[in-house]
């Protein structure tokens, strides 16, 4: 499977399917193109696979997938990239895809900022939210921390063992990375503007024990200022009600949570409601035929924002797609039991898998 980063086309990539997201559902939707018998790209504005989970929550457990009782984001995605290698989608990263027109043949061209052309029979969507932006901490002084000392997600908690960690934030991911983080660093302190939160219930209650049993702290107020010595964070200003208080930190974690921005996609003429894509539930097509949207950034009634329901919405989509990639064809039902050709194209690509380990 090939990941290019920043490419350049001089010419348009001709494909069945363009799928904008490379998050689990955009990964499913790549194998089960594969499976109806579609090409297809994708393309991510992020610079790595694994869209919102791999960002938000890499080593979080996930308990809701069929048939995997327990797996981590990470795991989940690297299962998905296992189940469509056979298929070998082209996937281009750090490509925000920017205009759409839709040809006199039907066909759509599609550009990214980057420079990339696509020349493609169908668009699908799956872009969770649209591209996500971290709110930033409001303090000049962060910006050349950022990345090294400043962080606004959390990757590996190998990279803060033994430091003194400080986490702002009041969500869930917030409360979460804290009692992670609290394995592996020699301190935590968790900083929140307010004693309430809003985070569940049993993620508060198991803060307030960790924070009781003195596995980490806890702060009302926020980050005012940070101070370098080096080059490197040394400490951090909390402005609470009795006055500023100053904590010697390695690192600084914000989790302020995410800002989602569709971007240019919200000027493609489609019908959206609450920054998503309204689409017909019978195929998730958008109110532009030949455009479809899957996972969150598709909205309907009773939309379940569901990793599994992302995962049925694209098998459906796709279905419809081919007949704009092949009009003139019929397509004939066949389970995946009985395909002989889907199940020597797995094996060979299993195969091909394993010797390249």
């Amino acid at each position: 499977m090939t990941s290019e980063t920043g490419t350049h086309a001089d010419t348009p990539i001709r494909t069945d399917v363009l799928i904008v997201g490379a998050g689990p559902v955009g990964l499913f939707a790549a194998f089960e193109a594969g499976v109806v018998g579609l090409s297809c790209q994708i393309v991510d504005t992020l610079g790595r696979i694994g869209g919102q989970c791999i960002e938000l929550y890499p080593d979080k457990p996930i308990y809701d997938i069929p048939a995997v009782p327990s797996c981590t984001a990470r795991e989940l995605v690297d299962r998905l990239m296992d189940q469509c290698r056979p298929f070998d989608p082209p996937i281009h990263l750090n490509q925000r895809v920017d205009t759409v027109e839709q040809r006199d043949d039907g066909r759509w061209t599609v550009t990214t900022e980057q420079g990339l052309v696509f020349d493609t029979a169908a668009i699908m969507l799956a872009a969770g939210n649209g591209a996500f932006v971290p709110q930033r901490l409001a303090l000049p002084e962060a910006t050349p921390l950022e990345d090294q000392f400043v962080h606004y997600s959390v990757r590996a908690l190998a990279d803060f063992a033994d430091k003194t960690v400080v986490v702002a934030g009041g969500g869930d991911s917030a409360l979460d990375w804290a009692l992670a983080l609290r394995k592996v660093a020699r301190r935590v302190v968790l900083v929140h503007r307010r004693n309430g939160f809003s985070a569940v219930a049993s993620s508060v209650d198991q803060m307030r024990r960790a924070v009781d049993a003195g596995e980490m702290e806890f702060m009302v107020g926020s980050i005012a200022g940070l101070h370098m010595l080096d080059d490197k964070l040394a400490s951090i200003e909390i402005r609470q009600i009795g006055g500023v208080a100053q904590i010697e930190a390695d690192h600084l974690v914000v989790l302020y949570g995410l800002v989602a921005d569709l971007g240019p996609i919200a000027k493609w003429g489609l019908e959206i409601a609450g920054g998503r894509v309204n689409v017909d539930t019978s195929n998730y097509e958008s109110t532009r035929p030949g455009i479809f949207a899957v996972g969150d950034i598709a909205n309907y009634p009773n939309k379940q924002k569901l990793i599994l329901s992302g995962f049925h919405e694209a098998s459906l989509a796709l279905r419809k797609a081919f007949t704009y990639a092949y009009p003139d064809k019929k397509r004939t039902h066949v389970h995946s039991s009985y395909d002989a050709g889907l199940a020597e194209r797995i094996t060979s690509g299993a195969a091909h898998g394993d010797k390249a380990l």
